[in-house]
């Protein structure tokens, strides 16, 4: 009895390319026996909006 795949790579390639798209930090990738994929993320750093911001983050 052969046994198939419930994904394929190509499925994974293109999920993480589309949270890479996003500009979303990627921290893992979980495959369900089912074939479900989820694409585990990580929140952004802190990053300041303009540089006046950044020079008043440092002074603080």
């Amino acid at each position: 009895m052969t046994r198939t795949a419930a994904f394929r790579q190509v499925d994974v390639a293109r999920a993480l390319k589309a949270v890479r798209a996003a500009h979303v930090p990627i921290s893992g990738v979980e495959i369900a026996p089912d074939g479900t994929i989820r694409v585990l993320t990580s929140p952004a750093p802190d990053t300041p909006s303009s540089p006046f911001d950044a020079w008043k983050n440092k002074k603080q």
